[in-house]
C-alpha cells in the first residue's frame, strides 16, 4: 500500500504563489509605445495643404510614462516656402479632432530606445538653426521618411511624390509588406 504524504495548507499556498509569480514574470511586457503614420489630404476650405505626420501612443516600459503625442514638420509661413526657397520651419502638433479626420496608413510597436531616438531626431529638426524647411528637399514627407528609415523601413522619397503625402505613404506601405497594412483609398 503506497504511503500518502500530506502537505500542509501553507505549503500548497506557497507553491501556488510561486507558480503564479513564474507566470507573471514569463508574460510579455504590457507596456509599449506604438507609432502611427498619418496623412492629411488637404483642403482648400481649411487652408491646409496635404501633410504627413506621426502619432505616438502607449506607455514607456521603463518608466510607465503614458505617451500621447504627434509631430509633423512644416514651414512657418507658406508664402516663404513657396517663393523664397528654404524657409523658417516648425514642428507642428495636430489637434485630437484633426487626427480623427486623417488617414492612418500603418502602425508599428517600438521599444523605449526607439522612441527616445525618434524624439531626439524630432528635436534635432525642431532646433535646426536657420531656415531648414525646403519644399523640394526637407518637407513633411522628408521628415516622416527620416523617422521611418530610423525604424528600418524602406522609405525613399521619389520626386513625383514630394507633395503627395497620401500617395507617398501608400508607396511606403507597398515597399514594406511585412507591416501587413493595406493602402489607403
Amino acid at each position: 500500500m503506497p504511503i500518502m504524504l500530506r502537505r500542509s495548507p501553507s505549503r500548497h499556498l506557497a507553491a501556488l504563489c510561486a507558480a503564479l509569480a513564474a507566470l507573471v514574470m514569463a508574460a510579455p511586457a504590457t507596456a509599449a509605445v506604438t507609432i502611427h503614420f498619418h496623412s492629411f489630404n488637404g483642403s482648400v476650405l481649411w487652408g491646409r495643404y496635404p501633410h504627413t505626420f506621426v502619432v505616438f501612443e502607449g506607455t514607456l516600459e521603463a518608466s510607465g510614462q503614458r505617451v500621447r503625442e504627434n509631430f509633423g514638420f512644416s514651414a512657418k509661413y507658406t508664402s516663404q516656402a513657396i517663393t523664397n526657397g528654404p524657409a523658417e520651419h516648425e514642428i507642428i502638433v495636430e489637434e485630437e479632432d484633426t487626427i480623427e479626420d486623417t488617414n492612418r496608413h500603418f502602425s508599428m510597436r517600438i521599444s523605449d530606445a526607439q522612441y527616445h531616438a525618434l524624439r531626439a531626431e524630432i528635436e534635432r529638426w525642431r532646433n535646426y538653426p536657420g531656415r531648414y524647411y525646403d519644399l523640394d528637399e526637407r518637407n513633411c514627407i522628408h521628415f516622416v521618411a527620416t523617422l521611418a528609415q530610423m525604424l528600418g523601413l524602406k522609405a525613399d522619397v521619389p520626386e513625383d511624390m514630394l507633395r503627395r503625402p497620401k500617395r507617398w505613404l501608400n508607396y511606403v506601405t507597398r515597399n514594406n509588406p511585412h507591416l501587413g497594412a493595406a493602402e489607403v483609398d
